[in-house]
């Protein structure tokens, strides 16, 4: 997979000629693109995407586009609002114009995640490897766009191929993202062709591809997972507003850990625990049980005792009486 990501955009521009760029690229081969808005001077009190979407055209199947602003870097002080910007673009470059905005880019500034150069114009410094390596060392990536030399005078062409040996050579290669910055269709190449005019300036075609696919492959995410996580670690996917479930009676009741309702005075019988109710069924039956042994014990005594009047109303006993011999 392929990408460009600086095809230039403004609100002048006619929709027809940015179609026809955007179905020339996709024919290509290139199929992840960037609609690149230069913001130039200090930030505005309310920031919002200048760019509309979706688009008054239809796009080639297989193509995504995506949003992104260029911020002119001039004095890194006075932009102190890079983050409201970067939350309102898909993807976040700066492009210093000096050599103060150029260390701050490297070194200092997070926000971002390309680096843009006008390679057209002779810079008072000089490439050095260490802040360079240091910005990539953080994630940013150096681009260098093709489409600066292409159409150019030959003053800016001899510039821009001096500054594009000078950054390969400190990078190495490593690092780097190439796009068209083609103001029309004339200035699109073939990913071959781009190849091939980066290995005479001293680009290997492996590092090649990486500027190509793999390099802005890892912008696209990583831009990507800042807006859509959380310290890249949770994924937040929007699925929707959730219906609201109201729970039922029986819910509400049973989500009481069991108590038992407040006894409204006067609302009939307490009810007692089944420890209680078990104590009370016990004593009754040991009262009963005491009941049933005295009952069984006074019909015995009341037999065995005879009261006087009845000793006196029983006649005597007659004794056998022997017979004299």
């Amino acid at each position: 997979m392929l990408y460009d990501l600086n095809v230039p955009w403004s609100s002048t521009q006619s929709p027809q000629e940015l179609q026809r760029t955007i179905s020339f690229l996709s024919e290509l081969g290139y199929n992840t693109l960037a609609l690149n808005h230069i913001h130039s001077g200090p930030l505005p009190s309310q920031i919002t995407n200048q760019i509309p979407s979706p688009q008054p055209f239809t796009l080639p199947p297989k193509t995504t586009l995506l949003r992104r602003c260029t911020l002119t870097l001039i004095d890194p002080a006075q932009n102190y609002r890079l983050s409201v910007l970067a939350s309102t673009y898909d993807i976040l470059a700066l492009r210093p114009t000096n050599e103060k905005a150029y260390l701050a880019a490297c070194i200092s500034l997070s926000e971002h995640s390309i680096i843009s150069l006008d390679l057209t114009q002779r810079f008072p410094f000089h490439w050095k490897p260490k802040p360079l390596m240091t910005a990539i060392n953080r994630g940013i990536r150096i681009e260098i766009c093709y489409g600066q030399a292409t159409g150019q005078e030959s003053n800016a062409r001899r510039n821009f191929i001096s500054n594009t040996l000078a950054i390969v050579r400190a990078t190495k290669g490593r690092g780097l993202v190439i796009s068209s910055e083609a103001k029309s269709v004339l200035g699109v190449r073939a990913p071959a062709d781009v190849l091939n005019l980066l290995g005479v300036w001293g680009l290997a075609k492996e590092r090649g591809l990486e500027s190509m696919g793999v390099n802005p492959r890892g912008v696209v995410i990583n831009e990507g997972l800042k807006r859509t996580s959380w310290r890249g670690v949770i994924d937040v996917i929007d699925g929707g507003e959730s219906e609201v479930v109201k729970p039922k009676p029986k819910e509400v009741e049973s989500g009481k850990k069991g108590k038992r309702k407040q006894e409204e005075p006067n609302s009939g019988p307490p009810t007692i625990s089944k420890r209680a109710a078990k104590r009370a069924k016990l004593l009754l039956q040991s009262s009963q049980a005491k009941e049933a042994s005295s009952g069984s014990e006074a019909p015995a005594e009341a037999s065995s005792q005879t009261t006087p009047a009845e000793s006196e109303s029983k006649p005597p006993s007659k004794l056998p009486i022997q017979a004299k011999s």
